[in-house]
């Protein structure tokens, strides 16, 4: 054999090494897709895109995560399930909006049974062991997960009492917040957030409770001229991963975004409790009217939280008192 066709093959077989080499380098590169409902201004997205970033950075480029935010690759209520079935690996939800599956999952939206943050952080630690066994049964597993801002009413006139709602056309979003319009004396409307302003437009609803960082990702001044904070409930979006997903990555990969997710928690609860005052300014700012709550309002939302909580506990049975005692006697 000559020295040049021993140069050919060697080329050759050389040439299908580095080919091999690259067609694994491709493979070992993950290509993974994050649904949410919310809008790219949102804090919760927000924090969602530094997570990722952190997360691709920490994988050396082997992950790369693509956000789709503002429902454009699914729609809330199709999240959870498009997760589990590979639609996406990464989804974010509003949990108590998921509160019809398991009674669990909607217990930070019992009206007034939170309402400051000292309190948010304890239900949400008590309540968590009971939310992951759920997800761990559905093949699923929390990330992080970050509280909205504490809630207020929006309307066109001012809240002086509970007995102010009756007859609105309340704007809801989950099971619980649905109960509350109802013994609000309002008739409630199931409306997902990216859908309020048009609600709003048509007549649907002239009414609703949510936060005001809801308020202003939704314009809400340009339909409803009051809002009156009255701390109310603080919901928790839950960001979560297919566990099947997860565990197919390796193990350095896992575990920085285990580290990413701790980050993004806690870099999530400190930016609604930031949110809670700079939303409200906004929303002053372009034109609507701050309110305070008058004691009849608050005596009557708290008689209407009461009964929801007791609603809530024969819902969710054992489990659930042991819950609610449980968080009672640490806020006690």
């Amino acid at each position: 054999m000559t020295n040049l066709r021993r140069r050919d093959i060697l080329a050759a077989t050389g040439g299908l090494a580095a080919a091999s080499l690259g067609a694994g380098a491709a493979q070992a590169q993950t290509r993974w897709q994050v649904a949410t409902a919310y809008p790219d201004g949102n804090f919760h997205t927000r924090n969602m895109r530094t997570f990722v970033e952190q997360v691709q950075a920490a994988s050396g480029g082997r992950l790369q995560v693509q956000v789709h935010s503002n429902a454009s690759l699914l729609r809330m209520p199709e999240i959870k399930r498009g997760v589990q079935t590979g639609q996406a690996q990464i989804g974010e939800i509003l949990l108590s909006a998921y509160g019809n599956e398991d009674p669990f999952f909607e217990v930070d939206s019992v009206p007034m049974l939170v309402t400051s943050t000292t309190m948010a952080r304890k239900l949400a630690e008590l309540q968590k062991q009971y939310v992951e066994a759920r997800f761990q049964r559905q093949g699923l597993s929390l990330l992080y997960w970050v509280p909205w801002p504490p809630s207020g009413l929006y309307t066109n006139v001012p809240v002086e009492s509970v007995e102010t709602l009756r007859g609105t056309k309340m704007r809801t979003f989950n099971a619980l917040t649905n109960r509350f319009a109802t013994l609000c004396g309002a008739t409630p409307t199931l409306v997902q957030q990216a859908e309020v302003p048009q609600a709003f437009a048509t007549g649907v609803v002239n009414a609703m409770v949510t936060s005001a960082a809801t308020g202003v990702d939704v314009q809400a001044w340009d339909f409803c001229r009051h809002f009156t904070p009255i701390g109310f409930t603080r919901t928790k979006n839950a960001i979560f991963v297919q566990t099947r997903a997860l565990q197919g990555l390796p193990a350095d990969v896992q575990a920085a975004i285990r580290t990413a997710a701790a980050a993004a928690e806690a870099r999530g609860w400190e930016a609604s409790d930031t949110e809670t005052v700079n939303q409200q300014n906004t929303l002053q700012q372009r034109g609507m009217t701050i309110g305070t709550a008058s004691p009849a309002l608050m005596q009557g939302l708290m008689r209407i939280g009461a009964t929801q909580a007791d609603e809530w506990v024969a819902k969710a049975g054992d489990e659930g008192k042991r819950l609610i005692d449980a968080y009672r006697a640490a806020i006690a």
